[in-house]
């Protein structure tokens, strides 16, 4: 279980922009979180992934509190989270290739050895073509870029999905794709997904469970919000 427990978070204490905030993710769940721009959800699902220290609460994953943040976590707890950001070109180094792009967490975390299996497996799974794999970001659409942002996200696996308005920037086809990516890697892993955004009926569709964002303010669980639209 993911649990964000009355997290007050921001990038000043005196003035946070996420005031007093709950919510639980189960595994294999999938919670769609709307809100408009503005309002603290991206702050909210930064420190769900454990790259920002709430000001005050906690997150629990499993049963255990984090206590640390960023490249002070552990490593299991860091590389149990894969995170898409909504614009790949902050996110994405310009200097590297789409190939070093995907498998720049393979490295960080030891695992070179299988980066010739996972980045060809992962360019497949999200419809980046092996031609496209030696280029770099200035040299590809912002949907073949977010392509590779979702292969680096799920190269280790993770337990745990942040998409933080993944398709903002991606026209219907590119958003319908990446979603079914996310759907068929939650479906045969188990993993628990967190999707952030303002467009209701994209999130209603995709997610089991909605909530929006004016209802978590003071909540003390993740009860709020309603089922997802068949």
């Amino acid at each position: 279980m993911l649990e964000l427990r009355s997290l007050t978070a921001g990038y000043d204490r005196r003035d946070p922009v996420v005031r007093d905030v709950s919510l639980t993710v189960a595994p294999g769940e999938s919670v769609g979180l709307l809100g408009p721009s503005g309002c603290g959800k991206s702050t909210l699902a930064r420190v769900a992934a454990l790259l920002h220290r709430p000001d005050r609460g906690q997150v629990v994953v499993d049963g255990e509190p984090v206590h640390g943040w960023r490249h002070r976590a552990p490593r299991d707890r860091r590389t149990a989270f894969g995170v898409v950001f909504q614009q790949p070109r902050l996110s994405a180094d310009p200097r590297l290739s789409l190939a070093q792009i995907v498998a720049e967490p393979l490295r960080a975390t030891g695992r070179a050895a299988d980066v010739p299996e996972r980045v060809p497996e992962l360019a497949r799974t999200v419809g980046l073509g092996a031609d496209l794999l030696g280029r770099r970001p200035h040299e590809v659409s912002d949907g073949q870029l977010q392509r590779a942002c979702l292969a680096r996200a799920l190269v280790l696996r993770p337990r745990w999905l942040i998409c933080d308005e993944m398709t903002a920037m991606l026209d219907a086809s590119t958003t319908a794709a990446l979603v079914a990516v996310v759907e068929e890697y939650r479906a045969a892993s188990g993993a628990g997904l967190l999707a952030v955004g303002h467009d209701r009926v994209l999130l209603e569709r995709w997610c089991e469970r909605t909530v929006e964002w004016r209802e978590l303010t003071g909540a003390t669980g993740g009860s709020a919000g309603h089922p997802a639209a068949e």
